[in-house]
């Protein structure tokens, strides 16, 4: 397997590339903002993280699971997770998915992110919100389908998931009989405790474990993302061998040689000088969902003790339309990341209506494929930000499929891990998130000794 990197302007753009994989990182409207001497310099530090990281001498150092994909998850379980997802989709046509962050974001990204029109299987969510009216529309347009569950809660007693898992479960039984239905029931949860495995234990519902070195927002490349898109059709062998490859060279330590490190550089220091937003933005809505699972990953791993990046998104050009004049002439306390594929999009071309009495001014983009155009889009984007004054740079794979998908998670999962132990904190805990659920719980009246759970 090679590794070869091309050099197109200055250290801080070039393209990595191993195997079948490209990631690509184009870093020169940075230029103003930073020097390679800077860059450079923080060389030491990223060394002395990634030490930690991998010496798992840190902060969290037992949620360090993800680290080498390989490992995650064993082959056996592979193989029942692919037949399981078989054996679903031979009996339904939808997967009730019932989780809430980690537990269904990761998922949900990589099923967007892959999703072909006309695809047979399909996922739809539940237990990402409290709302009646999210969750009463959802059940009806379920009404006649054939649908299985999968809830997924490593305690079981989440809120969220559980008032949709009790709804979901109550009208599968309603309509097929409890005897029925529990076939149609997958629970991936805890080993050995929690409400959920319990449960799963005393109904013989088929289960999965989510591992316990894993935490939420980075176990998409677990069961708890595995199941899910492997029922949707997804190459789940594919997309871990492209978090693999990539784990092997963000191991490398030089930063252009590792793309992982050199993001990690930017964002810092651009942190360290006061551009305290990233806006990850794409000119890609089928990335709608990756930009949301990256805001979770971020925003729970970094944002601790004061410190840390607030992450933002946004999908162009689309929201150019909206937040377009406040990132070009607001104040200058933002940076974007933007997330593009380079190739093996659709071929939709613009028609020629031949209309002889039309004067419509668009003549010049007939034939022109929309691809094309969506890239120019994201070129003039790029560079009129730079213009004023908000530093950019981009992250892209040369076409979006499995692989290069597994790839990318890996490369943000490492890159914020990363940070995290730049800006001191813990990335692999969530203490703050702790507080609205005791202020919910004592409100609704749940019982003091259980408050904890």
């Amino acid at each position: 397997m090679s590794y070869q990197v091309r050099t197109k302007v200055n250290m801080m753009t070039f393209k990595s590339t191993f195997a079948n994989n490209s990631i690509h990182i184009d870093a020169s409207l940075v230029e103003s903002h930073l020097s390679d001497a800077q860059i450079n310099s923080l060389q030491g530090e990223i060394d002395k993280a990634a030490q930690t990281l991998h010496g798992k001498t840190g902060p969290g150092s037992d949620f360090l699971g993800w680290l080498e994909p390989a490992m995650i998850i064993p082959n056996e379980e592979l193989a029942r997770i692919k037949e399981t997802a078989g054996h679903l989709r031979g009996k339904t046509d939808f997967l009730v998915v019932i989780g809430i962050g980690g537990s269904y974001l990761g998922a949900r990204a990589c099923y967007e992110a892959l999703r072909k029109p006309g695809s047979a299987y399909c996922l739809k969510y539940a237990g990402i919100n409290m709302s009646a009216d999210y969750h009463t529309d959802l059940i009806e347009s379920l009404k006649d389908a054939r649908f299985a569950i999968n809830v997924i809660s490593k305690s079981g007693t989440t809120t969220e998931p559980a008032i949709a898992f009790m709804a979901f479960r109550e009208k599968l039984e309603w309509r097929i009989g409890h005897d029925n239905a529990q076939s149609l029931i997958v629970a991936t949860t805890d080993a050995k405790k929690g409400a959920l495995r319990r449960l799963a234990d005393a109904e013989g519902w088929t289960s999965f474990i989510i591992p316990d070195d894993v935490g939420g927002r980075f176990s998409v490349l677990t069961p708890v993302g595995l199941f899910p898109l492997a029922y949707a059709g997804v190459d789940i062998d594919a997309l871990l061998n492209g978090a693999t490859d990539c784990a092997k060279y963000c191991k490398e330590k030089t930063f252009r040689k590792n793309p992982a490190r050199l993001y990690t550089a930017i964002r810092y220091l651009l942190y360290k000088k006061g551009l305290s937003i990233e806006l990850l933005a794409s000119f890609e809505p089928r990335l709608a969902q990756l930009v949301e699972w990256w805001k979770q990953l971020a925003g729970e791993s970094e944002g601790k003790n004061g410190r840390g990046l607030f992450p933002a998104g946004a999908i162009f050009s689309r929201d150019l339309h909206s937040l377009g004049q406040w990132i070009q002439d607001g104040p200058r306390i933002l940076f974007e990341t933007f997330l593009s594929i380079m190739g093996g999009e659709p071929s939709l071309k613009v028609p020629d209506i031949n209309d002889p009495t039309a004067d419509d001014g668009l003549s010049y983009l007939v034939g022109r494929e929309l691809s094309d155009i969506n890239r120019v889009a994201c070129d003039a984007t790029r560079a009129a930000h730079a213009q004023g004054g908000c530093p950019n740079l981009e992250v892209s794979v040369p076409v979006m499929d499995a692989y290069n998908l597994g790839a990318l998670i890996y490369f943000f999962e490492y890159a914020i891990a990363l940070t995290g132990y730049l800006l001191q904190v813990n990335p692999f805990d969530q203490p703050g998130v702790e507080i609205y659920k005791r202020n919910m719980f004592k409100l609704l009246g749940k019982p003091a000794e259980d408050n904890a759970k």
